[in-house]
């Protein structure tokens, strides 16, 4: 049954959650989210609410699981999932445009892979406009022996800390497990030819800034942004309304074919 919280611009549904722009407001654009390690989808309740304030159809889907052993499989169960997920949230006049995937941590890795250029070409890739890869993981891992532990490592946000404590459906540890390196390969090295935002903490301790830089350097169409102060889960961390601004600025510069529509002429910071 459809969640009765928010119900007007809130439904929840087997295998994705929903976030409708307000009523009245024409739809900008399609968001589909994809959570990491031991994530669920409440996890990004706050983060669809803010784009989907500003006209955008939200949908966040479950976090794929990853075959460490068989990256092909996961790709192609992650591709079918994820053209579900953007041909269901067509409305009666069809898919809203741009179609924007927004992958964390290791959903960062998946649509980095899916949609990039290393390996065996997947089937049945859903066609996007760009993508935004947040908390994109590397080799390192968490290396938490306790909760607080790993919650240090995702953030410090007291608000976060408290929806990812009081989740029962969020699998404690997950940070400790190691991202498989046919992914990792996949994800930095054959990195997605669409437009792509990267978006990393500068306290995040399972970023790889190094690799990525080479990959943002490596894309014709990517910026990279360094979230000052954030940890991993860098759409959830206390600079959670600067990252969801940026994201906007990003979906909006997209409809305007990558052309900014502010610059700055003159400015004392």
């Amino acid at each position: 049954m459809p969640d009765q919280t928010d119900q007007s611009d809130r439904t929840e549904r087997p295998g994705h959650t929903d976030h409708f722009a307000p009523e009245g407001l024409r739809t900008r654009g399609t968001v589909v989210v994809v959570p990491g390690r031991g994530e669920t989808r409440a996890t990004y309740d706050r983060f669809g609410r803010r784009l989907a304030a500003d006209a955008y159809r939200v949908r966040v889907v479950d976090a794929p699981a990853v075959d460490g052993g068989d990256l092909p499989a996961t790709l192609s169960r992650f591709a079918a999932r994820l053209t579900a997920a953007v041909e269901g949230a067509a409305g009666e006049d069809g898919t809203v445009r741009p179609v924007v995937v927004v992958g964390s941590d290791t959903g960062a890795a998946l649509v980095a892979a899916l949609y990039g250029t290393a390996g065996a070409p997947v089937t049945g890739v859903p066609e996007a406009d760009a993508v935004v890869l947040a908390g994109l993981p590397g080799r390192a891992t968490a290396a938490a022996d306790t909760w607080d532990g790993e919650l240090d490592v995702r953030t410090s946000c007291p608000t976060h800390r408290r929806v990812l404590t009081d989740d029962a459906g969020v699998r404690r540890g997950a940070l400790n497990d190691a991202v498989p390196e046919e992914l990792l390969a996949a994800a930095h090295d054959g990195g997605p030819a669409l437009p792509a935002l990267i978006l990393a903490g500068d306290a995040d301790p399972l970023a790889d800034r190094d690799g990525l830089h080479h990959t943002a350097k490596s894309l014709a169409k990517a910026r990279l942004s360094v979230v000052r102060g954030a940890h991993h889960d860098v759409l959830n961390d206390l600079q959670h309304r600067s990252v969801a601004a940026e994201v906007v600025t990003f979906l909006e510069t997209l409809r305007e074919d990558l052309v900014p529509l502010v610059t700055v002429e003159t400015s004392a910071w």
